[in-house]
């Protein structure tokens, strides 16, 4: 089961390139340049592989945590249709005023 239940199956996934990826990508690349620099180490040049390895798993948690995210968003949305439609009373439209009845008669004044 894991994080999210099955009925997210259902839901398309996210594309592999989205904020919440690259955000936490390039959070865990600035760790490992942190780590670099408070162990006195060029920042840039060493540790390429934990480097290649934080931005991937930073980029494997946003992936996961845009899933989560559009499957409460649909799941919330659900909810509020299904109590609208049982609660239709409470939902009518109300009628539009016109143009005309929201300005007041203009008189020019000279």
């Amino acid at each position: 089961m894991g994080l999210l239940p099955d009925e997210a199956k259902g839901l398309p996934p996210p594309g592999i390139v989205n904020r919440n990826s690259v955000w936490f990508g390039i959070m865990g690349w600035c760790t490992a340049m942190f780590q670099n620099a408070l162990n006195r180490r060029p920042p840039m040049k060493s540790g390429v592989h934990r480097q290649a390895l934080l931005i991937s798993i930073g980029w494997f948690l946003g992936y996961h945590l845009t899933k989560y995210e559009s499957y409460t968003y649909a799941k919330l949305d659900r909810d509020m249709q299904q109590y609208i439609s049982q609660h239709p009373s409470d939902f009518q439209e109300k009628e539009k005023p016109t143009f005309s009845d929201v300005l007041e008669d203009f008189h020019p004044i000279r």
